[in-house]
């Protein structure tokens, strides 16, 4: 019966709205990104040099071997048997040598330059729009995926990547709106799990990170640094994601006895939460699948696999996918209801973009504070939870002001 509902009332009617995005596209200037892509180019010009200086010889810096030779021989940091010039290895240098930091930029600028500021620039089709392709079926979790281009990971966490957003535009006369859904996973985590206190502190608008910091390290909210949030905040986030010891002490440069202390901390504040994750592997173990809370299934062979590493991806996938995946029909879910209300109120505004968790809406101007109030009703009331949902709202001239 779930099956059924979840194809006729979620995935069929997001397939006309998606349809629709598709054909209506979005605005993105060319100038706008050769812009960017002028200053970006000056800026790896830039740490190239300081690359350079630091190991003070000239060498292809994106060959892996002449970075290994450079890092490991001529500089001598300590390598490991793989010589490995990978991004996890040099975060693990990061600091030994400043020339690590310069690398690490020079990496991340260059991607972003390569993939958007100049990669973005083909895809504006003659309408000056980009029509990127939205795929339904491709992901595990239910989340939708976008591709050619993939318009969902240009990052919105730094600030170059950020950047891009700059170039994407609303057509004449129209502002953008863009309305995200604040901590949804950790939020379907409190409902799902029945936690009362998380619950309690969604809903009483308590910073939900500062709270697992007092919690986890015993201290009243006043000593609660922006350090110690931080590493709540990626407890917090790991514990979604079903992290290890180790991998948590990996994000956090702490000793694997620290962080199994944080986490069995984590555990203690929060029984629900542990029960719930034991409950939500065990029921896999058994049943072959995860489902969410809307009745889509997860399949997770790898907890029958015989290979250790392979079981311990199926139980972070069995512990995660609940969450990830409700929240994914959640927006799905408001995606539709945002598009019936826009057309049952005769407006302009549409849908065009949708990342994850955010909404992107293309306003009439005359329509923003009705827009906004609209976008924040539907979707906030997508799902009737133990938690109550947040949306942020902003609107600006580009998808940059808007975020």
């Amino acid at each position: 019966y779930h099956m059924t509902s979840l194809y006729s009332d979620m995935e069929m009617p997001l397939t006309d709205i998606l349809y629709e995005m598709e054909e209506t596209g979005i605005c993105c200037d060319k100038d706008v990104l050769q812009q960017i892509s002028f200053e970006m180019k000056q800026e790896i010009d830039k740490l190239q040099e300081a690359i350079y200086t630091l190991s003070g010889r000239e060498f292809n810096i994106n060959s892996p071997k002449q970075l290994g030779e450079v890092l490991y021989d001529d500089l001598g940091l300590p390598s490991g048997k793989k010589r490995s010039t990978s991004a996890e290895v040099l975060e693990k240098l990061n600091g030994i040598h400043p020339i690590i930091e310069q690398i690490l930029s020079y990496r991340k600028i260059q991607k972003i330059y390569s993939t958007y500021a100049e990669g973005l620039q083909k895809y504006i089709q003659n309408d000056g729009r980009i029509h990127t392709i939205y795929n339904q079926c491709a992901t595990q979790t239910g989340r939708l995926s976008s591709s050619d281009p993939n318009l969902q990971n240009i990052s919105v966490r730094d600030e170059q990547g950020k950047i891009i957003r700059k170039a994407f535009l609303p057509s004449k006369g129209n502002v953008l709106i863009s309305s995200d859904y604040h901590q949804v996973e950790l939020r379907m985590l409190a409902h799902m799990a029945n936690e009362d206190s998380l619950i309690e502190a969604f809903n009483s608008n308590i910073d939900i990170h500062t709270k697992t910091a007092m919690d986890i390290f015993h201290i009243p909210e006043s000593e609660v640094d922006s350090d110690k949030r931080r590493r709540a905040k990626t407890v917090n986030f790991g514990i979604v994601y079903g992290i290890s010891s180790f991998g948590l002490s990996q994000d956090l440069s702490i000793t694997r006895k620290e962080a199994q202390e944080y986490i069995e901390q984590y555990f203690k504040t929060y029984p629900g939460i542990k029960r719930f994750l034991d409950q939500a592997v065990a029921d896999a173990k058994e049943k072959g699948y995860v489902t969410t809370m809307f009745g889509r299934r997860r399949p997770v062979p790898e907890l029958k696999s015989s290979n250790f590493m392979q079981r311990s991806f199926g139980e972070r996938v069995a512990m995660n996918a609940p969450i990830q995946g409700t929240a994914a029909d959640i927006i799905k879910i408001a995606m539709i209801r945002v598009d019936e209300a826009l057309r049952a109120a005769g407006m302009k505004s549409r849908l065009i973009l949708q990342v994850h968790d955010e909404l992107l809406i293309e306003t009439a101007k005359e329509e923003l504070p009705r827009v906004e109030k609209l976008l924040r009703d539907e979707m906030m009331h997508a799902a009737d939870l133990r938690v109550k949902l947040e949306v942020d709202v902003h609107s600006g001239k580009d998808w940059y002001e808007a975020k």
